[in-house]
């Protein structure tokens, strides 16, 4: 049994396909069901004993910074958030990975799956019953994973926290160390660099029940779960739209990101009844398309 030394929080992406809340406010400070994202994890690692916590921040920083006063957590800031893919979160915490909870800070757990001893190193995985398109893994007897593929069917997939031990902590950071500097590792979440050296670093595959962990990727997704989202979408943006497009809220879906030129967030399309629109960030301005 290895005791838990620490957990790592990521929190320094953009979530740009969770437009527009996160234009206005990094996703894992959004609420849920009444609770803020990241603060319901770092109670349920907390009650798990694990009390040494990081959170990695990046885009708009500034607003996790009441979390080390509330929780006493340590902020560490990332600053190729926008350059880099989630490897760059690693890589400013290799010097405090050792046996440690690595989370996304989007994740909801409605069970808390933490615990202060842990068996094995893993990666938690929930069912696909039929075709998904998530990254889907293969794995040994021993349940060992052996290759992990993006897409497949009636599959375990990736979702949720891993737990690395010393030995992989240890192995990983000489991997990412050695290949960080090289033009398409920047790109590259951490799981793939993972994956490219599958053999190398040993990691099992620990399985949850799909009403266990959940990760929303749009407010369509948000709403079918915490339902006040449909008629009160805590947007400030959305309801600016509705009240000039004279509807409701909940008539505003399928709301989708777009980039512009240097990949920056340049605004979203959604569709209010039978009609589809587009809204700029730049002019603050609806289209009808």
């Amino acid at each position: 049994m290895y005791k838990v030394d620490n957990a790592v929080i990521m929190a320094a992406g953009t979530s740009s396909r969770f437009a527009p809340i996160s234009y206005e406010k990094p996703k894992a400070l959004i609420e849920v069901k009444g609770e803020v994202l990241i603060e319901r994890q770092i109670r349920q690692l907390r009650e798990a004993g694990v009390h040494e916590i990081y959170i990695v921040v990046g885009y708009k920083s500034e607003l996790f910074c009441y979390l080390e006063k509330k929780f006493g957590v340590h902020i560490i800031n990332n600053p190729d958030y926008n350059t880099r893919n989630n490897n760059a979160s690693i890589y400013a915490v290799k010097n405090i990975l050792a046996n440690t909870y690595v989370c996304s800070a989007d994740n909801y757990f409605l069970e808390n799956p933490f615990e202060n001893y842990v068996s094995d190193c893993y990666y938690s995985a929930v069912y696909a019953d039929g075709y998904t398109k998530e990254w889907c893994m293969e794995y040994s007897e021993d349940n060992t994973i052996t290759n992990v593929s993006i897409g497949g069917e009636n599959s375990w997939y990736m979702l949720g926290h891993t737990f690395w031990n010393n030995a992989f902590s240890k192995k990983f950071v000489e991997i990412l160390e050695k290949e960080y500097d090289l033009p398409e590792t920047a790109n590259l979440l951490w799981e793939s660099i993972y994956i490219n050296h599958i053999n190398e670093l040993n990691m099992k595959i620990r399985k949850y029940s799909d009403d266990i962990i959940f990760e929303f990727d749009t407010l369509d997704e948000l709403r079918v779960f915490d339902k006040t989202y449909i008629s009160d979408t805590r947007s400030e943006i959305l309801k600016a739209v509705a009240a000039e497009l004279s509807c409701s809220e909940s008539d505003i879906k399928e709301v989708t990101a777009y980039k512009d030129i240097n990949n920056e967030a340049a605004g979203f399309t959604f569709k209010c009844g039978e009609n589809k629109y587009s809204y700029s960030y730049n002019d603050k301005t609806v289209r009808r398309q």
